[in-house]
């Protein structure tokens, strides 16, 4: 009496021979590896670009005076007045801000009629030394406009220890979302679509395997090989440049979750490209407008906050900046899964939508 026919086994065996024709294929190395290694070598070598000191405003802040103004016009500062106290704490930090500044108004006749107070962290002194700097040079100017009052405005400044906030805790993220995203979109669009034109799919359809197994056997192979390229980018990020992993083996383990529910998301976007797409030649510029959006304004390499406000409500829609975010808030923050449940939750949405979407354009033949 001959065995039923196993669907686990069949899946297990397309997604062998799927891991082995992805690990020969030129293009899937490049998008999983080559390309965020390339960037995470690049910014790990080098130490920073244009400045930019990120500076929190305290609400009872006096901000009718000579000194806020003439900060309001030093293109390298910038300056938020809508946090909270708690939130501007946090921020502060957790290297989300660079400094804090309050500015008190002690009234007419008082001397120095008024007082700046910043507060910078161990993590950003070089930028607290740029920020010293500017204040310095408005307060020489201010002050020299009142000779009754040499010191009409006087800087008091504290420092707060915590943590280096290093250019590759924001990079890597950033590139391991790139990488997610790639290796999804245009992995699992060339596949199917070189499957069908191949007829493999047909051959399949004369075999007992179910089509939801062909499915999973094929997202279990890109699975695997992406989970193994995010564990080489972290390692390499950790040991090489000194990424942050806070809570060791439980933070990889964190981020290749996420990387997991990233690139299950992603995928998806591959299908509905295979889907749309009429022959391989289509594929890039379908994919390109899916993926291209997502990495440069999904804060891949800069943050969303030095985008333009008009442009900063579609930064934030995209699924890519929720990943991204996630993944440095458990990295660099500690956060667990749930802490990012948020995160979790628009990307897990934008997965519903997705697939909802595949559904509908996806063929088999």
């Amino acid at each position: 009496m001959s065995k039923p026919y196993s669907q686990v086994k069949a899946m297990f065996a397309i997604a062998r021979a799927s891991f082995r024709s992805i690990t020969r294929s030129p293009s899937a190395v490049v998008f999983t590896l080559a390309f965020p290694l390339v960037f995470i070598l690049v910014f790990g070598f080098i130490g920073g670009g244009g400045i930019s000191v990120q500076v929190a405003v305290k609400k009872e802040s006096d901000r009718n005076n000579p000194i806020y103004q003439a900060l309001l016009h030093v293109p390298v500062v910038s300056l938020d007045t809508m946090l909270t106290p708690e939130e501007m704490q946090s921020d502060l930090e957790k290297g989300r801000i660079d400094a804090t500044l309050s500015i008190t108004d002690k009234g007419m006749g008082a001397m120095p009629r008024y007082s700046v107070h910043v507060e910078t962290t161990s993590a950003s002194s070089e930028m607290g030394a740029v920020l010293k700097s500017v204040l310095n040079n408005i307060f020489y100017t201010v002050n020299s406009q009142h000779i009754t009052m040499p010191t009409y405005a006087e800087l008091k400044q504290t420092e707060v220890s915590v943590r280096e906030y290093k250019r590759i805790d924001f990079i890597l993220p950033g590139q391991l979302g790139f990488s997610l995203l790639s290796s999804g979109v245009f992995g699992t669009a060339f596949v199917f679509m070189s499957l069908r034109q191949t007829l493999v799919i047909k051959r399949f359809f004369a075999t007992p395997i179910r089509r939801p197994f062909i499915v999973l056997g094929e997202a279990l192979s890109r699975l695997v090989f992406a989970l193994i390229g995010s564990s080489i980018i972290l390692l390499l990020g950790h040991f090489a440049f000194g990424f942050t992993l806070i809570h060791g083996f439980i933070t990889v383990v964190n981020m290749l979750l996420l990387s997991a529910l990233g690139l299950i998301v992603f995928m998806g976007f591959g299908f509905v490209v295979s889907g749309i797409a009429k022959n391989e030649s289509a594929i890039p510029p379908i994919a390109n407008i899916i993926t291209l959006p997502q990495f440069l304004l999904s804060g891949t390499f800069f943050p969303i906050s030095v985008f333009p406000s008009w442009l900063q409500p579609i930064c934030k829609v995209l699924p890519l900046t929720y990943l991204n975010d996630a993944m440095r808030k458990v990295a660099f923050e500690g956060a667990n899964l749930l802490s990012v449940g948020h995160q979790i939750g628009i990307v897990a949405l934008w997965g519903v939508i997705v697939y909802i979407a595949a559904i509908k354009v996806f063929k088999w033949e």
